[in-house]
């Protein structure tokens, strides 16, 4: 069974800068440099029109882990995430693969204005399929996701007012 999963990040720069900053190159090679983990990399960026696609790589190193995850595992967790950015709209894809476990994140998220700047929501699931120890590993997960989007949303915004 699948964990649902829902949060919102605020930022004080308009929804437009913010967009601007997600399908910047550099930034994404900037916050993988401070926020990736172990073993980061942008593998692909792509930009077509009014779309970007891109594929990063992340890291956590299993003493950061829980023992639970550290025994599923048997190392460190690597996730893959694949985010495709559409300008019109200012929405975005996210599909995520979670390494050593049957495990996927997929999510829709949405850039829109708000009176003191922008917000981001991210509404998606988290889905591992491992017997008895799946939904833990699901939360532990949807916690992680949330803490991440909450550090590379105020990477983003410091990042952005270092360019102002």
């Amino acid at each position: 069974m699948a964990r649902r999963i829902e949060h919102r990040t605020a930022s004080r720069r308009p929804a437009r800068d913010v967009y601007a900053a997600l399908v910047d190159e550099g930034h994404l090679r900037d916050r993988l440099a401070v926020l990736g983990g172990k073993d980061a990399e942008l593998v692909t960026f792509t930009t077509t029109g009014q779309s970007t696609t891109y594929q990063l790589r992340q890291g956590v190193e299993a003493e950061h882990l829980p023992s639970f995850a550290r025994g599923l595992l048997g190392g460190d967790l690597v996730i893959t995430r694949t985010e495709t950015w559409t300008e019109a709209g200012l929405t975005g894809t996210i599909e995520g693969v979670l390494s050593g476990v049957p495990g996927r994140i997929e999510g829709t998220v949405t850039l829109a204005d708000t009176a003191g700047g922008s917000e981001l929501h991210l509404l998606g699931q988290v889905k591992v399929g491992i017997p008895l120890v799946g939904g833990k590993v699901e939360a532990l997960v949807g916690e992680q996701v949330a803490k991440l989007l909450d550090k590379e949303t105020e990477f983003t915004s410091e990042w952005l007012e270092r360019r102002a």
